[in-house]
């Protein structure tokens, strides 16, 4: 002890025993993390999660969660990124250079294509997209100059689901040289194994917006990158650690204590959006429902193949009779569906889209979509809200 009590404040002795236990992940914050000697500063590794060098390397706490979500995902190896779009941004850039080209399915994430087109193209790196449904199309755009293929199952705001062994195997064979990449955040880990698709075929990473299922509550942004091929982890580690992405601690706390009860929120999510797909099928004010789960949805053959559930999301494809902006009056209405981005958290969310205007490839979808995250209300509550929405659309 020093005689300035601001000296002992800070280098104070004192240290707690450390054989607490409880149900919840210690939290560990820190930019600065000590080393007790020069030896060790200078043979730390961070790399293999061996040890602690730098706040932005990991922590006890950050290494939990990448821990659980490999064991989640079927992986070996994760990095968190700040959100979802910045994992994908990690993978894209941590594998491509000038003169290399990306694949996208022409019903991705629109802001995977929006990177592609802007800065990916401002850097020489060329994309493509290609039919999820036609694995033919994929076929056709692979060549020499392929290095990345993103896959999505099932399709961004309109579900359709691919014939995901189909698309790997094509990659595979026409492209050995490429990386097969997979946005898991609709499965979530549960629905099916990316990792184990069949028949020795499976991707070599997935992105997953930890904003959705895994945080549950609507209040944290993140997301992962997992593989199992720990030369690849090695090599995207590096390209985070050299974009300086970290995640906060309190962030990763939520993600941890909302970890175990995914598989039931999951189920549950399911299971409600299941019934309100059925029950939307018999409303005349809807012209199609897009729900992997149904047998008339596209790619309904290939979930049915692959999947053990269906997540929480579905689409109404309205009756073409129906403009936009009433559409939009209907969407407007409704009281317990709130009008919002995201989902997998507890409250119902509803958004429209011009499904004509979200393909370059064409779209078949003559009518505006609605896309519906079912959340965790009571499931009559929501029919209720969604009936009586119709039917002032329809002037009743």
């Amino acid at each position: 002890m020093s005689d300035s009590k601001s000296t002992d404040l800070i280098h104070h002795p004192y240290q707690a025993p450390g054989d607490f236990e409880s149900p919840v992940v210690p939290v560990c914050k820190g930019s600065t993390v000590y080393f007790p000697n020069m030896a060790a500063l200078r043979q730390r590794q961070w790399v293999d999660k061996s040890a602690y060098t730098y706040g932005l390397h990991g922590t006890p706490t950050t290494f939990t969660l990448e821990a659980r979500l490999a064991t989640l995902e079927g992986a070996q190896h994760v990095l968190l990124a700040p959100s979802g779009l910045s994992a994908i941004t990690v993978v894209n850039m941590g594998l491509l250079k000038a003169g290399d080209t990306l694949l996208l399915p022409d019903n991705v994430y629109n802001p995977s294509k929006d990177f592609a087109r802007h800065e990916m193209a401002a850097w020489g790196i060329g994309h493509r997209l290609y039919d999820a449904m036609q694995p033919e199309s994929l076929a056709q755009a692979l060549d020499e100059t392929v290095k990345l293929v993103w896959l999505e199952a099932p399709g961004s705001v309109t579900l359709e689901f691919p014939d995901l062994p189909a698309l790997v195997r094509t990659v595979r064979e026409k492209a050995p040289q490429a990386v097969i990449a997979l946005d898991n955040t609709w499965g979530a880990g549960l629905a099916f194994d990316a990792f184990a698709l069949g028949e020795g075929l499976g991707v070599d990473l997935t992105i997953h917006a930890l904003t959705k299922y895994p945080s549950g509550g609507g209040d944290v942004l993140m997301g992962s990158v997992a593989c199992r091929d720990t030369a690849l982890y090695e090599k995207l580690a590096w390209t985070h650690s050299r974009l300086g992405l970290g995640v906060g601690a309190n962030d990763v706390e939520l993600v941890l204590r909302n970890l175990p009860s995914l598989p039931l929120r999951y189920a549950a999510q399911d299971a409600a959006a299941r019934r309100i797909a059925a029950w939307a099928q018999t409303q005349p004010q809807v012209a199609r429902v897009l729900h992997p789960a149904l047998p008339d949805s596209p790619g309904h053959a290939h979930w049915a193949a692959l999947c053990r559930a269906a997540a929480g999301l579905l689409t109404l494809e309205m009756d073409p009779r129906f403009s936009a902006a009433q559409v939009d009056s209907f969407v407007d209405g409704l009281q317990r569906f709130r009008i919002g981005w995201s989902w997998g958290g507890p409250v119902s969310l509803a958004v429209p889209y011009q499904g004509g205007a979200m393909r370059k490839l064409g779209s078949p979808y003559r009518g505006t979509l609605v896309r519906l995250c079912i959340g965790l209300e009571a499931v009559d509550d929501l029919i209720a809200d969604l009936a009586a929405g119709l039917a002032r659309l329809d002037g009743r």
